[in-house]
């Protein structure tokens, strides 16, 4: 039988239940474990998930157990969740639009944790306060290592990709996808929704011309064995990536975790660039928020 209490979180009453429910098999991480971690990170996290239409992948019986994909606001969300409704063109369930939920605020993160939404996936692009999709804010590459390759040849590869960025004015802000890979941020302001996509697509091409035996920028997996992805589809305006501080569906409860450049460089294993909930709150008090500060640049044609 569920336990449910009502709670109190910056003036907004929720129910929150099975907190002792274990989410995380391998360590025993529980419910009660994630909203903690979401509560205590949310000053960090809020400000790059704000104004962004947020995909949760919830697992409800925890991480072992069956997971499904979550656009469109749940039923019974309270009524001071915000929610934006945007156009889903080629959806698989013939949808037109969805009710996106915006993660905004503390009250809404502990509604979303309370759901078992461990993992939270945004696009690189916000909405404005009356609704509207604006253009890309946000330049990204993910870095998707194929077997025997490992996170280590992730970051040598992003740290060629942060060489090639400063080349055209950008700056450019590392993070652990908290699972395989890694990710490659830079602010950026563009005139078209799909220049991002150009201008990604054209230096993983350069990456992979200059080291064919270490770098791929096609979508064969066939082609990825022993090579780094440089997957720059993630600039789809109807594509998402995990946010910075999200938790993840691993064995244990890891998180997308902002680096240093310095380890980034200094990456000699895949434990020095791993980290779970705990770490990343160690992290978060010793080095503040090390993901993206800086001002946009105009992305060049």
């Amino acid at each position: 039988m569920s336990e449910t209490q009502t709670v109190q979180v910056e003036g907004r009453r929720l129910k929150v239940s099975n907190l002792d429910k274990v989410l995380y098999p391998e360590t025993g991480f529980t419910k009660g474990e994630v909203i903690n971690y979401y509560v205590r990170v949310a000053p960090v996290l809020l400000p790059h998930v704000a104004g962004r239409p947020v995909t949760l992948i919830r697992y409800p019986d925890g991480v072992t157990g069956q997971s499904f994909f979550e656009k469109n606001v749940a039923r019974n969300a309270p009524s001071w969740v915000r929610t934006e409704r945007i156009e889903t063109p080629g959806s698989s369930r013939g949808h037109e639009y969805l009710d996106f939920v915006v993660i905004d605020d503390l009250p809404t993160l502990v509604w979303v944790a309370q759901l078992a939404g461990l993992e939270l996936h945004v696009p690189q692009w916000t909405v404005g306060p009356r609704g509207g999709v604006r253009s890309p804010d946000l330049l990204v590459f993910d870095l998707d290592p194929g077997a025997p390759a490992t996170v280590v040849e992730c970051a040598r590869i992003a740290v060629r990709l942060r060489e090639a960025l400063a080349e055209d004015g950008l700056t450019a802000y590392p993070k652990t996808s908290g699972s395989k890979g890694m990710q490659v941020y830079a602010p950026v302001k563009v005139s078209s929704p799909e220049a991002t996509s150009k201008y990604a697509k054209s230096l993983a091409e350069r990456l992979a011309g200059e080291t064919p035996k270490e770098v791929v920028s096609t979508m064969a997996k066939a082609a990825r064995g022993g090579k780094i992805f440089i997957d720059w589809s993630q600039n789809n305006p109807y594509k998402t990536t995990v946010a910075a501080y999200s938790l993840r569906a691993r064995d244990e409860p890891t998180v997308s975790t902002p680096l240093s450049w310095d380890e980034v460089e200094s990456c000699s294993s895949v434990a020095d660039l791993r980290f779970t909930a705990e770490e990343v709150l160690e992290r978060v008090d010793d080095l503040g928020d090390l993901f993206v500060d800086s001002d946009p640049v105009r992305l060049p044609t």
